[in-house]
């Protein structure tokens, strides 16, 4: 280990480093079909009523919105229109001529790749602790009767520095870390300047949301998705929306997984070379009082490739208290979510499997309370 690297180490002990909820130790996917790529254990398996509830016909003729961030960071009117509209009816959209050079996203997928490429004895030296996920494992699990996702995972909180639990940083392949911190900072220039935009949109000054970001909590999922026998019968992700503020993801060139729900069905994200999909999350839904709503994703399996994706969450400090702005709220559009404190809320949908968009009714103003506000 180098002097810096053991530096940094002991600069990290200097804030106590939090922790989120525990998910239970489950086999890891992509080992099971290195062993036996023809067999999907029962765990795995959604039910028929389930599936009938989430496999509703695609979209196919709709497609995500795509906005070109650089007209739309020199306030160019019709890509700002682009934006609103797309927050409101999609809550996604891709962005593309972003700046982050080709290069830096080809060199986290390259480095990404070789990791999940290791012997499982090498990557469970990063194996979820307990009490926490971050590491190497799967997130979301609750209970031993849960149906799984097909899928592994590792999961790294990268922003702010002094929150990192290097012991979970891969130190293969080398350099992976520089990769990392290269790309989640570009990522992250990205967001932010996405967020002074969605600030404007929203009927504010640029830094408002920003300054609600300052130190703000950023974590890195990078998902690998083996390929399946019987991928109609199986997910590689639930169903869910994102406790973030917003979400910018790097997916494969060569293969479609991701999915949104739009309009009753699930509309496929089909990957576009070097750009990134951007979606809304929970405390986007909360500040606009519902104008722009996170919506529910999923991803799906393939029969013959695996896929791999790159998730850079930005989310406040967990001590902001999230609730609705004074001007989203009038008589046409009642208040709709309580105030919540960001770190409780996202502890509490963590200790839930992914189902939806239930974690978010914790936030959501109960009929009774509006019935009482009117008596």
């Amino acid at each position: 280990m180098s002097l810096n690297v053991d530096v940094e180490e002991l600069v990290t002990k200097v804030e106590e480093e939090p922790t989120f909820a525990p998910s239970m130790p489950v086999p890891n996917v992509q080992e099971m079909v290195r062993n036996n790529p023809l067999t999907v254990p029962e765990r795995y398996i959604r039910s028929q009523e389930e599936l009938e509830k989430i496999n509703h016909i695609p979209h196919l003729s709709s497609e995500v919105p795509v906005i070109d961030f650089a007209l739309l960071s020199c306030g160019n009117k019709e890509e700002l229109l682009k934006l609103d509209v797309a927050c409101k009816e999609w809550g996604f959209f891709q962005i593309v001529n972003h700046g982050v050079k080709k290069e830096l996203l080809q060199k986290m997928k390259d480095a990404a790749a070789k990791f999940f490429e290791l012997p499982i004895e090498e990557k469970k030296k990063y194996a979820m602790e307990l009490n926490d996920i971050q590491g190497y494992g799967q997130a979301y699990v609750v209970s031993e009767e849960q149906t799984l996702d097909w899928s592994d995972g590792l999961m790294l909180v990268t922003y702010p520095t002094q929150y990192r639990k290097l012991q979970f940083w891969p130190k293969t392949p080398e350099g992976f870390k520089e990769v990392i911190e290269a790309y989640t900072s570009e990522v992250r220039r990205v967001g932010e300047e996405m967020l002074s935009l969605l600030s404007a949109i929203i009927g504010m000054q640029k830094h408002v949301f920003l300054g609600l970001h300052k130190g703000s909590l950023e974590g890195l999922r990078m998902n690998y998705y083996p390929p399946c026998n019987t991928p109609e019968k199986v997910l590689g992700l639930s169903p869910h929306s994102d406790t973030s503020t917003i979400t910018l993801l790097m997916q494969d060139d060569d293969i479609t997984g991701l999915e949104i729900r739009h309009q009753g069905g699930w509309v496929p994200v089909t990957p576009m070379s070097d750009a990134l999909v951007v979606n809304v999350g929970d405390t986007i839904e909360i500040w606009s009082n519902g104008k722009y709503k996170s919506v529910e994703h999923r991803a799906v399996t393939n029969k013959n490739k695996k896929r791999m994706s790159y998730a850079l969450f930005l989310c406040p400090k967990g001590d902001v208290e999230v609730e609705p702005l004074d001007h989203m709220i009038d008589d046409q559009n009642p208040k709709s979510y309580q105030k919540v404190r960001y770190g409780d809320y996202l502890r509490q949908s963590m200790k839930r499997k992914m189902e939806g968009k239930t974690h978010i009714d914790v936030a959501r103003v109960k009929d009774s309370d509006l019935r009482n506000k009117d008596e």
